[in-house]
Formats: structure tokens, C-alpha cells, sequence
């Protein structure tokens, strides 16, 4: 999938713009703060139907504006062209339509435009507490297996219900626990089961990316731990339900879930430099870009300021990553016109600049 061109009005700083793009690499060049991530921002709105940054859709309008709306004519690998279309107002719900037509559930646009963003913020799954990490493992799977997204959302509800029974004071009858327990169980352990595979299966791909980046210095890996580990689910989660009442809320299920990322047999956020830790990022990235692709369509890749704290070398490996074949249309950020410059003149294929300043974007005379 190839985004030819997007337009946007009133989205966070950037009041209007129409860019066309090209099929293979797009530069952005711009100090911080002035809106090169949030143009990615807005591509990657268009992909997961909400903000990378900020999950509250209302906030992502532009100051003193009352709507925003962002608009990307796609064109898919038959030569066919699909407009996917997004807009709301302030204390309205956002519409979002493909080829003119309303989605009835947002869920059943997630994984049409298969998108990866790397970014700054992206440290948030290394420092951030395993919610972050769930997080990471469900953006992947949803992209490509519907079924995974709909267990998901079926226990997410169970599970909302339950909690919401723990705190009332009034007594609740057991029935009513079971009920929910039965759904969290069965929701939840094929969640496990997708996540184990996933994991079990995206690891060699992850560390053949950490290894090229890093050439081979250190060895990292992950670490997925579960409740659903344990024996049976429901058994687990029923067990704690005397515990869970004076809590308030669910101790057990695939809700706790964590991912742990291994430097050695240490835990990369303790153990590793600011170098080794935006590696380790960036290859999670690049591993999560090569499993979709492997599952059918080419993610558009959105590489936002990633060369910050690398070092020369890895720099240099990134930079023979993305002039390979493997990626399909890249979008790339930076203050640093040097690294650009490096990674045009050796790929020396289609290219197209843009100039970015005070949330105005303007493609510059440099296109290839």
C-alpha cells in the first residue's frame, strides 16, 4: 500500500496541507517542535484510526479550531486507488470513512494500511510500566488477525465488568462472577495463545535486526511471562477472587501479562546504554516492520528522529537497512540534514524533500 498524497486541516499545529509523495523515501527536514511528527502523525491516524501521541481525539484539533480532517488517497498494489477519510468536531464522535463509506466499527479498519511508526517515544516500552508492552504485542497481532482483536475487545469488556462488580460494597452473586470469569478465560487464553506464538516466532526475527544494528556485539532477547502460564485460567482467575473483592480489582489474567526485554539474562532498561536501548527500539521496529510484511501487505515505514544517541556505526547499519529492498515507502524525520544526505546518496533511487517550519510543509526543487 503507497500513500500518494494526504491532506490535512487543522490537525495539532499544521492548519493545511496537500503533499504528494513518492512511492519509495520521503524527508522531512525541520528544528524540533515545528510539526514533523506530527505530520507522521497524522499518516499514522489514517492507519489505527486514532493519534500515536494522544489518545484523546479532541485535543488533536488545532488551537483556535473547531475540526480537523485528514484525507490519504492510498493506491494498492493492483494500481487501484482507496481514499480513506477522517474528520470530527469538537464534542462530536470522529467519522471515519474508506472510499466515502462510514465504518460501522472502527476495529474493522485496523490492519487494512498496515503502518510503523519508530519514534523518540518509543522508550516508553522500555521505561513505561507493561501496559506499554501488551500494547506492543496487540498493535502488531491486530494488524493481521482479526479474530486476536475481537478475543481482545471481548475480554477487555469481561474484564471492565468484573472489576466494576469488585468494588461495590453490595453483595454480588456468584453467578454473576462466573459469568464473566467464563468469558475472561476463554477471551484470555486465546489472547495467550496468539501472543505466545507471535513471540515465540518474532524473537530470531528481532535479533537478526539487533545483531546487524549492532554487529553482533551484544545479545539481547524477550521474555513473555503470563497468569495463563500457571494452570488453568479460570482456575486462576476464580482462586483470587476472595483477594481480588478486597483489592477492588482483578489481580490475574492476561491483563497483567508482561513482555520482558533481556540484554543477556538482564533487563535491558537496567543494563543498557542510551545507545544500546534506542537499538534495541529500533530493531523491535524494524522486527515488527518484517513480521507484517511476512503476513501480507508492506507496512509504510515512519521513521521519526531515530539517529539521535546512535553512534557512527549503528547509524551507518540503519542507513544499509533502508536503501535495502525489504522496504516498501518510508518516511523519515530529522534536524540533521547530514544523515538525509547520506541515505540519498546512497540509495540514489526516487526521492521527494520537504521543508517543514511552524506546521507549514513545503516540498522543496530537491526531488529525484
Amino acid at each position: 500500500m503507497i500513500l500518494k498524497k494526504i491532506s490535512i486541516l487543522n490537525y495539532k499545529n499544521i492548519g493545511q496541507a496537500e503533499l504528494f509523495f513518492s512511492n519509495k523515501l520521503n524527508c522531512f527536514i525541520g528544528q524540533n517542535g515545528m510539526g514533523k511528527t506530527n505530520l507522521l502523525d497524522a499518516i499514522y491516524f489514517l492507519s489505527f484510526c486514532k493519534s500515536a501521541t494522544n489518545p484523546i481525539d479532541s485535543q488533536n484539533i488545532r488551537h483556535d479550531s473547531d475540526f480537523f480532517v485528514i484525507q490519504g488517497i492510498y493506491e494498492q498494489t493492483d494500481g487501484s486507488q482507496e481514499e480513506i477519510y477522517c474528520g470530527m468536531k469538537r464534542r462530536s464522535r470522529k467519522q471515519f470513512k474508506r472510499n466515502k463509506k462510514e465504518y460501522q466499527k472502527l476495529a474493522d479498519h485496523i490492519g487494512f494500511i498496515p503502518a510503523v511508526m519508530v519514534s523518540p517515544n518509543d522508550s516508553i516500552l522500555m521505561t513505561g510500566g507493561s501496559e506499554e508492552r501488551r500494547r506492543f504485542m496487540d498493535m502488531v497481532i491486530s494488524q493481521y488477525d482479526r479474530e486476536y482483536l475481537d478475543a481482545l475487545m471481548r475480554y477487555n469488556k469481561a474484564l471492565l465488568q468484573r472489576n466494576s462488580m469488585l468494588k461495590l460494597d453490595a453483595s454480588i452473586d456468584d453467578s454473576m462472577f462466573d459469568i464473566w470469569e467464563d468469558v475472561m478465560a476463554q477471551a484470555g487464553m486465546f489472547v495467550y495463545q496468539k501472543r505466545f506464538s507471535f513471540i515465540h516466532e518474532f524473537i530470531p526475527i528481532f535479533q537478526a535486526y539487533y545483531a546487524w544494528i549492532s554487529q553482533n556485539k551484544e545479545v539481547v532477547s524477550l521474555r513473555y511471562e503470563s497468569h495463563a502460564q500457571s494452570g488453568n485460567l479460570l482456575e486462576v482467575i476464580r482462586n483470587s477472587r476472595e483477594k481480588d473483592k478486597i483489592m477492588g480489582y482483578s489481580l490475574h489474567g492476561i491483563h497483567k501479562d508482561e513482555l520482558s526485554m533481556m540484554l543477556g539474562e538482564y533487563l535491558m532498561k537496567k543494563e543498557g546504554s542510551q545507545g544500546q536501548n534506542k537499538t534495541y527500539l529500533v530493531a523491535l521496529k524494524l522486527a515488527q516492520f518484517d513480521f507484517l510484511k511476512r503476513t501480507g501487505t508492506t507496512p509504510i515505514l515512519m521513521l521519526d528522529d531515530i539517529f539521535d544517541k546512535l553512534d557512527s556505526v549503528r547509524v551507518e547499519e540503519i542507513i544499509k537497512l533502508v536503501e535495502g529492498d525489504r522496504f516498501g515507502q518510508i518516511f523519515i524525520t530529522d534536524t540533521n540534514r547530514k544523515h538525509l544526505d547520506n541515505i540519498l546518496h546512497r540509495i540514489g533511487g526516487e526521492y521527494r524533500m520537504f521543508d517543514v517550519h511552524d506546521g507549514i510543509i513545503n516540498q522543496t526543487d530537491e526531488t529525484n
